[in-house]
């Protein structure tokens, strides 16, 4: 592929240090940056400087979440280009300022550009328009994406010139006001309510005569506005396809599922392993088919040290004390309603009979809930309330769950679990990381498990019996809870059986869910 790429993002999450991320989008997109350079594809990334970060996560004396400034000093990690723009928001003409770090991948590197208008000659208004990710109401959110999509196209343009702009979600469409060339949007989001769209009167107020260019007979919405510009759509899976085109049945959209990148993923100890048995991997992790030969030995030795390293981690955030004899289930994803982080609580007695008939079992649990999300942040404190309940079961929640958390614990649990309410996960890249570290999921079939899956191969699924109609919650914690019994039956009793679906795990999904894979579709299908 010999185009150019520019890839905007309202989070890019390239390294736990840098805090411009809040969880799987902005991973998503690191990911798929760093591919991009390991590739040696013509790659370059534009997001905004959060000077605050999304958050930091603390929990007051009654378990609820309180949310402080992310604390990081961007100025030692980030180069200053002294590349400036300037552009009308409002009344007022507002400087944007770049930032810049450099991914060094396996082939060649990407330059990933940030974004900020914390700078004296601008207003105070003004400086807080980069302050911190996701925050404030409709007119703040619609001032950032005014710098992302209108001053990061014009910064592009000037520094690069690029032939294809892709939006990673609709943030960024008011790029089409500024930007020429081909245009590729990719959609997350499978609930209508989570497109952002905002009012005429809000646009005319912040856009000024460039409103002129828009429809605004009816609310701007940014997702339809990137749709109708681009000149190549997809969805995450094949699944959030069907999905996205009954949101949007006037657009056909392709299917480019996601994936994660394999070497910022794979832990040490597996990496080792990799590097013994499966040659050239980090250039292509396709190869990593070859991980059926990994012996046994070796395998369970290197998961073992993955869990040794859990058990720390977690002992030293939460003080509580861990087994590493025991069984443990992992589970991290945005404390929301959807996403149903208390279901396996459902029916605390069949959990408490399974704590009881193993020995003991493990919980551990992370997540944030977004700022304005009450119910998310409940969810919390039923998750600690249980954890002071329950006898036979340990649960640990990981306060201020972030990157680095995750990488221990990904690898060092014994199983991923996943429960969204169907139809509401795009893709999901969680069970991927885990996959590519061995450790196999169990989870409601919808985004990418559908097609990962292979029961009793690469993990199990929850609720295939379910009907529609049925009690979603009902049907799928009692699924659960059978489901465990056979899981960690099997992990107690048939260590062989389990070690085939650690590699099952690794071979099959780790080969194919990984980024490199799904930039190289992206070049042959949408920048072509």
């Amino acid at each position: 592929m010999n185009d150019s790429v520019a890839y905007f993002s309202m989070e890019i999450g390239i390294k736990p240090e840098i805090k411009t991320y809040s969880g799987g989008l902005g991973v998503l997109a690191g990911d798929t940056l760093k591919s991009a350079a390991d590739l040696g594809l013509d790659f370059t990334g534009v997001t905004l400087l959060y000077r605050d970060g999304y958050f930091k996560q603390v929990l007051d004396e009654k378990g609820f979440q309180q949310e402080e400034p992310q604390q990081w000093n961007y100025e030692e990690i980030l180069e200053d280009t002294g590349e400036r723009v300037e552009i009308e928001i409002g009344d007022e003409c507002v400087t944007v300022k770049a930032y810049k770090y450099v991914y060094e991948g396996e082939k060649g590197s990407v330059e990933v550009f940030f974004l900020s208008t914390d700078l004296e000659e601008n207003s105070e208004r003004a400086r807080n328009f980069t302050s911190q990710l996701y925050a404030g109401g409709d007119e703040m959110r619609l001032c950032q994406e005014t710098v992302l999509g209108i001053a990061g196209a014009k910064l592009i343009d000037r520094l690069n010139s690029p032939d294809i702009y892709h939006m990673n979600e609709g943030h960024s469409a008011l790029l089409n006001l500024e930007a020429s060339g081909d245009f590729v949007f990719t959609t997350h989001t499978p609930v209508a309510a989570g497109h952002d769209s905002f009012s005429p009167e809000l646009v005319r107020n912040i856009l000024g005569e460039r409103a002129d260019q828009l429809d605004l007979a009816h609310e701007l919405n940014m997702t339809e506005l990137a749709l109708e510009h681009s000149d190549y759509q997809n969805a995450v899976s094949e699944k959030h396809r069907e999905v996205s085109e009954k949101m949007f049945p006037q657009y056909q959209l392709e299917a480019i599922t996601n994936g994660v990148h394999a070497n910022t993923w794979a832990q040490k100890d597996l990496t080792e392993l990799f590097n013994e048995y499966v040659e050239k991997w980090r250039e292509d992790p396709e190869r990593l088919s070859k991980a059926m030969k990994i012996p046994d030995k070796e395998l369970w030795h290197a998961k073992k040290n993955c869990k040794k390293k859990l058990v720390e981690n977690v002992e030293a955030s939460t003080g509580k004390e861990m087994d590493e004899g025991k069984f443990t289930v992992g589970f991290a994803r945005r404390a929301t309603s959807y996403k149903r982080p208390t279901l396996i609580f459902r029916d605390t007695e069949a959990l408490e009979k399974l704590g009881e008939k193993y020995g003991g079992l493990q919980i551990v649990i992370g997540g944030k809930a977004h700022p304005h999300d009450t119910r998310g942040k409940e969810l919390i404190q039923k998750i600690l309330n249980y954890s002071e309940m329950l006898e036979n079961v340990d649960v640990y929640f990981i306060e201020d769950y972030g990157m680095g958390d995750s990488a221990y614990m990904l690898s060092g649990c014994d199983l991923w679990l996943n429960n969204p309410v169907r139809g509401q996960e795009a893709s999901g890249t969680s069970g991927m990381k885990a996959a590519i570290n061995g450790t196999p999921q169990l989870s409601v079939l919808d985004g990418w498990w559908l097609e990962g899956h292979i029961e009793d191969v690469t993990g199990w699924s929850i609720g295939e019996d379910y009907v529609e109609g049925e009690n979603q919650d009902e049907v799928d914690s009692q699924s659960i809870y059978r489901k465990l019994d056979h899981i960690i039956s099997k992990y107690s009793n048939e260590r062989k059986e389990w070690l085939d679906i650690m590699r099952n795990c690794i071979a099959l999904n780790g080969s194919y869910f990984n980024t490199n894979r799904m930039v190289k579709e992206y070049a042959t299908e949408a920048y072509n």
